[in-house]
């Protein structure tokens, strides 16, 4: 079932707001040097903001690999998002299956620290044209 505007405003802001919050954990775990916890909280920042974007206009994603083929089909191919930042996302995507699953790589900072700056630049982008498309 589809949300009402209201409750559409309501979850767009919360997974933004989510975003951000995780998006500010990364310079400690830079600190710490956990790279692959570092991609991942690189990749699900980017994603609750790409899904805030997908449903501020209608769009249903069942899986991640689905929310970043239709953010490239939707919005990377019509030119609504930077397609470098549409393939950003889609290299968050890999680096973070890549650092949870694999059993026999480690990230390190050089596979990271240059994923951090696209991704905040993502999210600020994203982010602004959910709260326009829901009117906040």
């Amino acid at each position: 079932m589809y949300p009402n505007e209201e409750d559409k405003q309501v979850i767009v802001l919360f997974r933004i707001n989510k975003a951000i919050e995780t998006f500010d954990q990364i310079s400690e775990l830079v600190r710490l040097k956990y790279f692959n916890l570092t991609v991942n909280r690189l990749y699900f920042a980017a994603y609750y903001a790409v899904s805030a974007l997908l449903l501020a206009n209608n769009i249903f994603a069942n899986t991640h690999t689905g929310a970043s083929l239709l953010f490239n089909r939707y919005f990377g191919k019509t030119g609504k998002v930077d397609a470098a930042l549409t393939k950003h996302y889609g290299r968050l995507l890999n680096l973070r299956i890549t650092g949870d699953y694999s059993d026999n790589y480690n990230l390190d900072e050089t596979d990271v620290l240059p994923m951090i700056e696209p991704t905040k630049k993502l999210i600020n982008a994203v982010s602004l044209m959910a709260k326009q498309q829901v009117g906040l």
